[in-house]
């Protein structure tokens, strides 16, 4: 039988003659073509629209899609601040005119044969009209000039010398015990360890001053402790103490100490030396 033949209505019905024809095969079979209509009606339309809507978004409406515009951009040359240049330095000012100077030369007792020419003093009447310097200088004679100042310091001056055997009160360098401060601390806590007794039943921890002198070859002499209102320490303990009493004593017996040193020597001065002492608690 012929495949298109067999979904006709004569045959469709005569199939299902007898049979219920309410069961989904007699009405999918007679309504078989009508569905493909109407199917093949549905695509064709989605196919139309879709070719219709794509060809509308192709069109250029009032040029207001699709367009670029390009503005042809001039860039402007930046002029930068121009600086003025510095002022010219001011010249230099002129020169003084140089004074006639005489070399001071400070004056030693030796003998004739051991002078040197240029160690002699000048005469007295060159001096009368020539300024005082620390260099033989030509020049105009002084009067009234200034003269420039020089490297050595102006006008120069016999050198003055301390009096060395005085006590000095502040020196450059301080006398110091033998070995440093390391040896000063293994020394007296010596001292205190062989007073520890003495110094545990007096009861009190703090810190003496002793103020007393060292000569130029390290000795020692007027030892004694300052009270509280010259010593300007804190928690200080005073003269009049065990602990002062075992410091000062400590001083004196001990070994010389190193001078004190003032302009290069060795020199006579007073030295303050504080000892502390702290109870264990």
């Amino acid at each position: 039988m012929d495949a298109n033949k067999i979904l006709s209505t004569e045959l469709i019905d005569l199939v299902f003659e007898g049979r219920n024809k309410d069961y989904g095969a007699y009405e999918l079979r007679k309504d078989y073509n009508k569905r493909l209509r109407n199917a093949l009606i549905l695509t064709a339309s989605i196919g139309l629209l879709l070719v219709i809507a794509s060809f509308i978004s192709s069109l250029d409406l009032g040029g207001k899609k699709g367009k670029m515009e390009i503005k042809e951009v001039q860039l402007e040359e930046i002029k930068q601040d121009q600086q003025e240049p510095p002022p010219p330095p001011p010249p230099k000012p002129p020169e003084p005119p140089k004074v006639e100077m005489a070399k001071f030369t400070p004056p030693k007792v030796v003998k004739d044969e051991e002078v040197k020419e240029e160690e002699k003093p000048p005469e007295i009447e060159k001096l009368e009209e020539t300024k005082i310097g620390t260099v033989n200088q030509e020049g105009a004679k002084d009067e009234g000039i200034v003269a420039p100042p020089v490297e050595a310091g102006g006008v120069v001056e016999a050198p003055k010398e301390d009096d060395y055997d005085k006590v000095f009160q502040k020196v450059e360098i301080d006398a110091e015990f033998p070995g440093g401060n390391a040896g000063w601390t293994r020394y007296v806590t010596r001292e205190i360890e062989r007073n520890i007794d003495e110094l545990q039943d007096d009861g009190r921890s703090g810190t003496v001053v002793v103020l007393f002198i060292v000569d130029k070859e390290g000795s020692v002499s007027e030892v004694r402790a300052l009270p509280c209102g010259e010593a300007g320490v804190a928690n200080c303990l005073g003269s009049g103490t065990k602990l002062a009493d075992i410091a000062v004593s400590a001083i004196k017996k001990g070994p010389k100490w190193k001078p004190a040193v003032q302009n290069g020597r060795q020199v006579k001065a007073y030295r303050r030396q504080p000892v502390t002492f702290q109870l264990a608690e």
